[in-house]
């Protein structure tokens, strides 16, 4: 592919996303202010708490067993800023923060976007996940309370969610995630996208233990791959008490449609629709100064499986509590910030 090429596609490319974010991301003009106050202008400062998940979920109703895989992962602190479009988050975990349980290693790397926009809400998830432990502790163990380690399962989910905001003049997530905005009044919305994932599960050796249950081991079961898409729907509400408290659910069902293979002596492949979901829960305080917000997100993808009495589910998400303080940058802080404003899109 020669530079002219590449030059074109780059320009088409930002033109697009910049129409794209210019009618997605409309500002005040289509805002009821007697339901969501702006803090666009403003430097929205936070301190945070976040942890981020994937885990692998197998159950059979006919061995009456159920599989709980779950990472190794850290609980992370770090600081960020929101200032109109853009956002910056820098996080560690820290040792005081996270125990010394024998847990196993979980080598990782989580990428989750989850940008509000006004009019819409995007999901993007890329989990890279080696290494994981069965919950409770004691489970496919023969003596003790030892956790049973799998350094050899590894996990990869890449997908997309979408979803419309019908009623943005009233309802802003972004006042529950970002803290940039402020919910004054109760309101809600229906929610209407698309979506698609890839699943992609192998091991050394068949996922289901031998002392969980010695047929489903023989078949060695050791990787299953899945790629669903298809549209959701749902429906978000917030509640607000006394003008600053809020609590708020959004939840949304898809029906993918797609395939899913599993390893057993044979490679079984199917093609069907199987049901997924997405829920985000969100509680916290809300002012013009400062904000504390918690927030819970967790994103199910069902796998099926050749037999009925057989599921398989990978849930990803990210638990997270914010503080916010916000401040109208100053003319030397403007400066820093220039070329922020200079993307503006209102």
């Amino acid at each position: 592919m020669n530079n002219r090429l590449i030059r074109t596609l780059l320009i088409i490319y930002y033109c697009t996303f910049c129409h794209f974010l210019s009618w997605a991301d409309t500002e005040s003009t289509e805002t009821d202010s007697s339901y969501v106050a702006s803090f666009y202008n403003h430097l929205n400062w936070r301190y945070y708490l976040s942890q981020k998940y994937t885990s692998l979920r197998l159950a059979n109703v006919s061995e009456n067993y159920e599989l709980n895989y779950i990472p190794n992962t850290s609980l992370n602190m770090g600081i960020g800023a929101t200032y109109k479009w853009a956002t910056l988050n820098l996080a560690y975990g820290f040792r005081f923060l996270n125990g010394d349980q024998d847990k196993g290693r979980t080598r990782w790397l989580d990428l989750q976007a989850h940008q509000y926009f006004r009019k819409i809400t995007i999901d993007v998830l890329g989990q890279f996940y080696s290494g994981f432990y069965l919950s409770p502790a004691g489970k496919a163990v023969k003596v003790g309370k030892q956790y049973y380690n799998r350094p050899d399962l590894n996990v990869i989910q890449v997908g997309a969610s979408v979803q419309y905001i019908f009623n943005h003049q009233r309802f802003s997530y972004r006042a529950l995630f970002f803290q940039n905005e402020w919910q004054k009044k109760s309101a809600g919305s229906p929610l209407a996208g698309f979506e698609v994932f890839v699943v992609n599960i192998n091991a050394d050796s068949s996922i289901v233990p031998s002392l969980i249950s010695r047929a489903e081991s023989d078949l060695n079961t050791n990787l299953l791959r899945s790629f669903q898409f298809g549209p959701n729907f749902g429906y978000a509400h917030t509640l607000v008490f006394k003008k600053h408290f809020y609590l708020s659910l959004s939840g949304s069902v898809s029906l993918g449609f797609g395939t899913n293979s599993f390893l057993d002596l044979g490679n079984n492949a199917r093609i069907n629709f199987t049901p997924n979901f997405f829920v985000r829960a969100f509680a916290g305080y809300n002012s013009r100064k400062w904000a504390i917000g918690l927030t819970g997100i967790n994103n199910g993808q069902s796998l099926a499986k050749a037999s009925g009495n057989e599921r398989v589910t990978i849930y990803s998400g990210n638990f997270r509590i914010n503080f916010v303080y916000r401040v109208l940058p100053n003319r030397s802080t403007k400066r820093v910030l220039k070329p922020i404003d200079d993307f503006d899109f209102d």
